[in-house]
């Protein structure tokens, strides 16, 4: 049982998750720093508050502190849109760029008129319906 468990925690895919969540935590806390100490201030001095963390409304003596979530989404927008023009875009051109030479493979299977079974390129019927194929 023990070797089990060494097995599973060296696998590939167990160590890259876990870099990934240490990689994305810390690179969350350089977005929030972001929001909270740049992109916060400049909209709040376009639009006249000092803070968006400091905004709330009171309700039957229960604080809402709408600020925080107004933070929060301006922090999602900038993460969302760092990880699309950084990761995302590069990746897919890379992808693209190391695909360019391959010839299209052919498919080795086509679908059935009749039951829309999987059947071979080169069958002339069809193996669960029986029906023939052009």
């Amino acid at each position: 049982m023990l070797s089990d468990f060494k097995k599973f925690i060296l696998r590939g895919n167990v160590v890259d998750l876990a870099v990934a969540v240490v990689i994305g935590a810390a690179f969350n806390t350089i977005i929030q720093s972001l929001v909270k100490d740049l992109i916060t201030p400049l909209i709040a001095a376009l639009g006249g508050k000092p803070n968006f963390a400091n905004l709330f409304f009171t309700l039957h003596h229960s604080k809402f502190m709408y600020g925080d979530f107004i933070n929060a989404v301006i922090s999602f927008l900038i993460l969302a849109t760092v990880i699309f023009f950084l990761v995302v875009q590069p990746i897919n051109k890379l992808i693209a760029l190391s695909n360019r030479n391959q010839k299209p493979t052919e498919p080795g299977t086509k679908k059935c008129p009749e039951c829309l079974s999987d059947v071979p390129m080169k069958a002339t019927r069809c193996a669960f319906c029986a029906i023939k194929l052009k």
